[in-house]
């Protein structure tokens, strides 16, 4: 049987162009012509058409989650320039991001690893190794020392929860002219930072060990049992029911994704917990699906880095607007200190060319 050979053009097949660097114009150009190459060059330019799209659309709602050691990796400006430019109004992060972004904020500063030196001789420094940087151990006490004056400063005479507790240690950096700082500018521009697993970070053990202090005694025998019977009163469902009236009141649904983690699931279930809550309760509250994404992750679906969980397996789930319903994705497989700087410095380029 002999083949009929097809012609790519006549199919609608988009023709790629080979990458010309010397006719590139700044860094929104250069990641265009991206687009039309192939592999990791190709992602990275779709990426940023899809946030280029996103970041256009005056009436959508931006969701920026972060987890990974971001703010040690020294991306903390790259989060307050996007909060700066209104290219994101929520964030939903890890702790350890805020933990370590705060050290940043009051001054202590991150170092670069001497692999030489053993892990066990760093721990006898109290200099913590996250890859291939440090973290003092005296710049997390340093935090902790800002964190209590703001426990103090809270009314704990009704439960409360992470993004309140973000946003006084917020107006906290602001007021003290610690900027630009994540959490002093979130402040500044009443974007709410929420941290869904509040406790797996140093804030939560600083605010734990807070109320610790509060009945610990040095003159009396105390067991450990007896000092954790006075706990924070403090409502995770707070932050979800926050969360859940912001989305509901925007108009179209943007996220960008460095990672995954609980921040990335968190951010996309409300569209499955609005179908729960009309199933459940018999309402009909309208539901809210994100019609833009972009996700920078270094790991394929199947390691579990992405939490399992493309942007296509998502809309199975209600997360997402399907692509034949208008939803527009892209998914970057590349190290987010590499790939992030990049799309928002193009996308801050063409801002500032406005």
């Amino acid at each position: 049987m002999t083949r009929i050979l097809h012609d790519g053009r006549d199919d609608g097949l988009q023709p790629l162009e080979s990458l010309d660097l010397q006719n590139t114009k700044g860094f929104a150009d250069l990641l265009e012509r991206m687009s039309k190459t192939a592999f990791g060059g190709r992602e990275l330019g779709e990426a940023f058409q899809v946030l280029r799209a996103m970041a256009d659309d005056s009436d959508c709602t931006r969701v920026l989650t972060i987890s990974g050691a971001m703010s040690i990796a020294k991306m903390g400006l790259v989060v307050c320039q996007m909060i700066d430019a209104g290219l994101v109004q929520i964030i939903i992060s890890t702790g350890a991001i805020m933990a370590h972004g705060l050290s940043e904020a009051i001054g202590c500063v991150h170092y670069k690893h001497d692999p030489k030196v053993s892990d066990k001789q760093l721990f006898d420094w109290g200099y913590n190794r996250v890859y291939d940087t440090l973290e003092m151990e005296s710049n997390l006490w340093q935090a902790q020392q800002v964190v209590s004056q703001v426990v103090e400063e809270i009314d704990w005479s009704q439960p409360t929860c992470s993004s309140r507790i973000n946003r006084e240690i917020g107006r906290k950096l602001y007021e003290q002219g610690q900027m630009p700082s994540i959490l002093g500018t979130a402040y500044r521009k009443e974007v709410p930072v929420f941290v869904p697993a509040f406790t797996d970070s140093e804030l939560g053990l600083d605010i734990a060990t807070h109320f610790l202090a509060k009945r610990y005694s040095p003159d009396k025998q105390q067991s450990l049992e007896e000092l954790c019977s006075s706990v924070p009163p403090y409502n995770p469902f707070l932050d979800l029911y926050d969360y859940t009236q912001r989305i509901h009141r925007a108009k179209r649904l943007g996220i960008f994704t460095i990672g995954g983690g609980v921040p990335r699931n968190w951010a996309q279930q409300v569209g499955p917990f609005h179908d729960i809550i009309n199933m459940r309760l018999g309402s009909e509250f309208p539901v809210p699906r994100f019609r833009y994404g972009v996700r920078i992750c270094p790991e394929p679906v199947h390691w579990g880095g992405l939490s399992g969980c493309t942007y296509s397996e998502g809309v199975s789930w209600g997360k997402f607007v399907s692509r034949e319903e208008g939803g527009q994705y892209a998914e970057v497989h590349c190290d987010a200190t590499i790939a992030w700087p990049l799309l928002v410095r193009a996308i801050l380029e063409l801002r500032s060319q406005k």
